[in-house]
């Protein structure tokens, strides 16, 4: 059975940074594209960031392009997401997901198979 489970969010100030992970577990992690989402309130998820198994396939939202990072370590089954000059607007639940085995990157929601349970962060002053 595939879990992820997301940990390291939290508050913060605009502008300031923070760094969220998911670990894997019951899944072949090195052969997994990863994603991460967000969803705020009142709001459709929506696409952050990808990443291939390899770590050499990288793609962003044009939102977050420059500001995020999107990085893995297959030795400990996680990903990260690091979080730079964040903005009020980006309060929302941050979700990490998890292609089938050998798939590509990919942007939509429909093309994940596995996701964690979210975790919270807030930008706020």
């Amino acid at each position: 059975q595939v879990q992820l489970v997301e940990s390291g969010g939290g508050f913060v100030q605009p502008g300031g940074s923070l760094r969220v992970s998911c670990a894997a577990s019951g899944v072949i992690f090195s052969i997994n594209a990863m994603g991460w989402f967000r969803q705020a309130p009142g709001k459709e998820r929506e696409f952050v960031a990808t990443i291939n198994s390899s770590g050499g396939r990288i793609y962003y939202s044009d939102s977050v392009k420059g500001r995020f990072t999107i990085s893995r370590d297959n030795a400990k089954n996680t990903v990260y997401l690091q979080m730079k000059s964040l903005k009020p607007e980006e309060t929302a639940v941050y979700y990490c997901a998890s292609r089938k085995s050998r798939s590509d990157i990919a942007v939509a929601t429909t093309n994940y198979d596995y996701w964690g349970q979210g975790t919270q962060v807030t930008v706020s002053s």
